[in-house]
């Protein structure tokens, strides 16, 4: 977002210039109107100088960096803008690791800046010192360590182009003391690019879409297995148009979901692991597969040399490196996916699939999404369901990770791209509260709600002071069941039962050693409700099916943030299942 003129030559009259200054001037001219920061000693500088624009950008303080980081994600995900959080050297730095480990795995664009210990005790072991770059060299698409403070306002233009172009992902600006306190005379915001390694592949060629035209009219089977890399490119309604046109069906991977609305009669869902039946029988039965913005996941393909095995691949990925690494395409597109869309869409003739959409209609009669409606429980489906059908789609949903996750997959009904926020590739537990902060951050007015587990909800609780302190109204449902649901389900099925540290209650309970009757305790530890309003938060908890629709439109109507406890059995299995390097005959029913 740009700034005026006035603003501009304001802006640069202030003297003297710190490279802090630099840094968040530039935050400012690059649109940046929030950023999650924690602030400590190698980092002050810089949350003076924020303290200088507070004109033009609201920084939020996390309780805790990984709440700041998973923040910064969830802003991301929602607005396709990159998320902007900060932290101090050492251990506030380190704390960022598993989120940018999130981001890179997830293709979201952040940039991440840290505060380092000054340039003459880099490499002496200095108090709170930690080679970030070195750490992170990995876990980053790209990644500073700024020595000299005319630097500075280039490194942040290049971050924010590195990370919000190509296949998005984060990068990591670490900043000495001394660089920050350094004045800069007469910066210049406006420096050119220059990357002479950084290449964005060209729009496809007309040759490409000619193979491709020809492998679709060839097609009597055709599936289309669309990603995350849909939603990162902004190119939902372009595949809404394709799909239309063409009549292909679509399959979507967990972080594809929205990208066509899931009552949409061609929409099959989510395949994988804890994908639909049908969905996992039409990618098996295919001849042709459409693999748009997706790099074949192991939770998504089971046992590759299976995967689709009976048709053709055409691969689009704006990441050269993902096309023909774990499967190999007999049509590589190496372009962004919504070029791709936008250059065939036109092209593209429909064809007489009916045959094919029976096939599919028998499969979705045969082996519908289904649960036990029983009146003695509250089962999870039921209840993100209900959310479901309350909200009609209008809302902004996060997710920690586990079984919760897989559920509000499966059983909410999504209408809109970027409405779904979830870690899908790291699968980091503790995702969902702060994912939400940022995502009602970016959009003060929409309902934001995490679906969580009571596992994954624990470990970034501290958010709810955030939550309270910042006035965010984030909605939370935490689906508990005393357990860590996931790995129960896994020990159910594939260790006779044995529980080996799954139960979350005290360690004198039965549950705890696997000898428990599998009923609710009469007290829930922790008591999230009276956590809650320990940080001045709502909260009601409820154990009967019939008090939940009256809780959630509670929920749903309460003006700030409101935690809803919802008591579930640990019983219950996310189904249907294809064991972790299974294959479509292995799919768990029941």
């Amino acid at each position: 977002m740009p700034i005026t003129e006035e603003r501009a030559a304001a802006a640069v009259a202030q003297k003297p210039f710190t490279g802090a200054d630099v840094v968040v001037e530039m935050l400012a001219r690059h649109g940046v109107d929030v950023v999650f920061a924690y602030p400590g000693g190698a980092s002050m500088p810089l949350h003076q100088a924020l303290t200088r624009r507070r004109d033009r950008i609201r920084t939020i303080l996390p309780r805790h960096e990984q709440g700041g980081i998973f923040a910064a994600e969830g802003y991301a995900r929602v607005t396709g803008k990159p998320g902007v959080v900060m932290a101090t050297s050492g251990p506030g730095a380190l704390n960022l690791v598993t989120g940018l480990a999130d981001a890179k795995l997830d293709s979201l664009p952040i940039v991440a800046i840290t505060g380092q210990v000054p340039t003459g005790v880099i490499g002496t072991d200095a108090f709170q010192e930690t080679p970030m770059v070195e750490v992170c060299r990995a876990i980053t698409k790209h990644h500073y360590l700024v020595q000299n403070a005319r630097d500075l306002a280039r490194v942040v233009k290049e971050a924010f182009h590195i990370a919000s172009t190509g296949r998005p992902g984060p990068v990591l600006i670490d900043i000495p003391k001394d660089v920050q306190n350094t004045i800069v005379r007469d910066p210049d915001f406006d420096p050119a690019l220059d990357l002479p390694g950084y290449r964005l592949p060209p729009p496809p060629t007309a040759e490409v879409i000619n193979e491709v035209l020809a492998a679709i009219k060839a097609s009597e089977r055709p599936i289309i297995y669309c990603g995350g890399g849909v939603v990162a490119s902004n190119a939902a309604h372009e595949l809404r148009e394709f799909a239309a046109k063409t009549g292909i069906p679509v399959a979507m991977t967990l972080q594809g979901l929205g990208s066509l609305p899931s009552e949409h009669y061609l929409s099959l869902g989510m395949l994988g692991m804890h994908g639909t039946v049908y969905s996992n029988y039409a990618v098996n039965d295919a001849d042709l597969l459409l693999a748009l913005g997706v790099r074949f996941d192991d939770r998504v393909t089971g046992k590759l040399s299976e995967f689709a095995k009976h048709g053709r691949i055409v691969h689009v990925d704006i990441d050269a490196s993902e096309i023909n690494k774990n499967k190999s395409a007999h049509i590589a597109v190496h372009t962004d996916v919504k070029s791709f869309l936008t250059a065939i869409t036109p092209r593209v003739e429909s064809a007489d699939w009916r045959a094919w959409h029976q096939k599919l209609d028998a499969w979705r009669a045969a082996d519908p999404m289904t649960y036990d409606h029983r009146d003695d429980a509250i089962l999870p489906q039921y209840v993100i369901e209900q959310f479901s059908k309350l909200t009609n789609g209008e809302f902004l949903m996060t997710t920690g990770v586990g079984q919760h996750q897989m559920w509000a997959a499966q059983w909410t009904n999504f209408v809109h791209p970027r409405s779904w926020v979830t870690s899908g590739g790291l699968g980091s537990m503790g995702f969902g509260l702060p994912a939400a902060m940022g995502a009602q951050a970016a959009f003060p007015n929409a309902l934001v709600v995490d679906i969580d587990g009571d596992g994954s909800f624990v470990m970034n609780i501290q958010e709810l002071a955030t939550l309270h302190c910042e006035n965010l109204p984030v909605k939370v449902i935490v689906l508990n069941n005393q357990h860590l649901g996931m790995v129960v389900q896994w020990e159910d099925r594939f260790h006779a039962g044995n529980r080996a540290h799954t139960y979350l209650g005290p360690v004198d309970h039965p549950e705890a050693v696997g000898q428990g009757g599998g009923e609710l305790p009469e007290v829930s530890y922790p008591d999230f409700v009276a956590i809650a309003r320990g940080f001045g938060i709502a909260a009601r908890q409820v154990r009967r099916k019939e008090d939940v629709v009256d809780a959630l439109r509670e929920l749903i109507a309460y003006p700030g943030p409101f935690i809803l406890d919802v008591m579930v059995p640990y019983q219950e299995h996310v189904l249907p299942m294809i064991p972790a390097g299974g294959t479509v005959r292995d799919i768990i029913k029941s």
